[in-house]
């Protein structure tokens, strides 16, 4: 049965698994935004624009008395045509979670061993624009270039539905399969991955704030054992989700990133959309 609305929409990049759960749950929400502006002898000046980006998150949950395991398949794109500019790209991300857990007590157990598999990319190229010698476009992703996957094990902390905490040893692995970009991301030149091992920490929050108002982050950060504290890769990801009404949904999002294989400045993402939410699962 297809459903439009918000009722049920959760943060894109958190898996929470309840208690009460017993076999399979799945979830599946896709939406659309867009904008458009347009000029025309108009005193205050203005550039003609349209843009849309498109979002979908696949989640499975499953548990069996102290086992548990979520997946998330979470994709978003996104272009916006800019007068004179050309069209470039908004938004861009592939994201696949997989989350085991094996809860140390029966009863009343806030303490889980767990295990992670993530991978992250993006789909399209992805450029500096105006920053080549000429003026013109550097690029600086693509797919698979980079990409990032990476596996964690170890405790985590998870005393209710809204919030829990990890810690525990991972490793990582950064791909490129673009030559002429592996050096932007550390790489040496030649070489298409990187292996690091580490200690890793994250945290969760997911909770109505007000009605009608969810509130979803994750942080996350990987410290590899052979580099100084100061270069801790740091993902932290927030989501305030609002409905309009049963057909409509408003969002902000930020992300900060910090990588000084990349940049020593903190990479930031801030979009704020509206636009229709459609719940198919």
């Amino acid at each position: 049965m297809l459903m439009l609305g918000l009722g049920q929409v959760k943060g894109q990049e958190v898996i929470t698994i309840s208690d009460t759960l017993s076999g399979w749950d799945y979830s599946w929400v896709a939406g659309i935004n867009g904008s458009q502006a347009s000029y025309s002898n108009w005193s205050k000046g203005g550039v003609n624009t349209i843009s849309a980006n498109a979002h979908s998150a696949i989640t499975g949950k499953y548990r069996d008395g102290r086992f548990s395991y979520g997946a998330l398949l979470s994709t978003r794109y996104g272009k916006s045509k800019i007068e004179d500019e050309g069209t470039r790209k908004m938004e861009d991300l592939i994201l696949i979670k997989n989350r085991f857990m094996y809860d140390l007590a029966e009863e009343e157990n806030d303490y889980s061993l767990f295990g992670d598999i993530d991978f992250r990319t993006q789909f399209d190229k992805g450029f500096d624009y105006g920053e080549a010698p000429d003026g013109g476009d550097i690029l600086i992703s693509r797919f698979m270039a980079p990409a990032y996957f990476s596996q964690s094990a170890g405790l985590a902390y998870v005393p209710n539905d809204i919030y829990s905490f990890k810690a525990g040893l991972g490793m990582k692995q950064t791909i490129v399969t673009d030559d002429e970009l592996a050096t932007l991301y550390g790489l040496d030149e030649g070489s298409t991955i990187r292996n690091e091992a580490g200690i890793t920490l994250g945290a969760t929050f997911e909770h109505a704030i007000a009605t009608n108002f969810l509130l979803s982050s994750s942080l996350d950060t990987f410290t590899n054992l052979n580099t100084a504290l100061s270069s801790t890769d740091v993902i932290f990801a927030n989501q305030l989700t609002g409905k309009v009404n049963d057909y409509i949904n408003t969002s902000l999002r930020l992300e900060l990133v910090y990588d000084d294989d990349f940049s020593e400045e903190v990479q930031v993402l801030q979009v704020l959309s509206l636009g229709v939410s459609f719940i198919l699962m």
